[in-house]
């Protein structure tokens, strides 16, 4: 894989988001979470995708903004979720670093684009 190819990056990660996801214990705490979870982290590639698919720069622009927003999202579930069940403290960093660089690069593109 490229390290630059976002489109690959992005679904990998939210296929290693439901792996992930897989190990959890569910709880009434923690279903909710996972819900959320899964839909932040896949939503990041989803919209990556449609914005390589953009009908004008705006929709370009508007979809990146919506992965960047989705990253972020993505950080903050995978602390709730850390905290919900300690077994996945570990690992839910590691995820959480791969959602902080993402956050980063779609912030990047979408600062090249003002």
């Amino acid at each position: 894989m490229n390290k630059f190819d976002l489109e690959e990056r992005t679904a990998k990660f939210g296929v290693n988001i439901i792996r992930f996801c897989k190990t959890a214990s569910i709880t009434v705490i923690t279903k909710p979470i996972i819900n959320q979870l899964i839909r932040s982290s896949t939503g990041i590639g989803a919209n990556y995708m449609e914005a390589n698919g953009a009908d004008s720069k705006k929709d370009f622009r508007n979809k990146i903004s919506i992965c960047k927003k989705e990253a972020k999202e993505t950080m903050h579930w995978l602390r709730m979720i850390a905290e919900a069940d300690p077994n996945l403290v570990d690992k839910s960093r590691l995820l959480w670093k791969e959602a902080h660089e993402l956050s980063l690069i779609f912030g990047a593109i979408n600062k090249k684009l003002f």
